[in-house]
């Protein structure tokens, strides 16, 4: 059941113009106990209207979260928008 619930959400949720500044978060199903389902997923959000990556969030400092897997991002932007190429770089960082 909590599988279920985790499917319901989307991998990826991006504005289409956003300038990609974006979180990778670990989502949890929540139990009727109150407790986190050991099955989890990635999502990868992105929105125009956030400034800063805990904008998107919702708490902290994007320092304070240390550096995304952008390979783990890349993929799932690249299964939800097959007509794009995609890519990423650490370089500047």
């Amino acid at each position: 059941m909590a599988a279920a619930k985790l499917t319901q959400i989307p991998d990826v949720d991006i504005d289409c113009d956003s300038d990609f500044k974006y979180v990778l978060i670990r989502v949890h199903a929540g139990l009727p106990s109150g407790a986190l389902a050991r099955e989890s997923k990635e999502i990868m959000s992105s929105y125009r209207w956030a400034e800063y990556h805990s904008d998107v969030y919702g708490q902290g400092y994007s320092m304070g979260y240390g550096r995304a897997q952008h390979s783990v991002s890349t993929e799932k932007i690249k299964a939800r928008y097959l007509d794009y190429e995609i890519t990423w770089a650490n370089d500047g960082f």
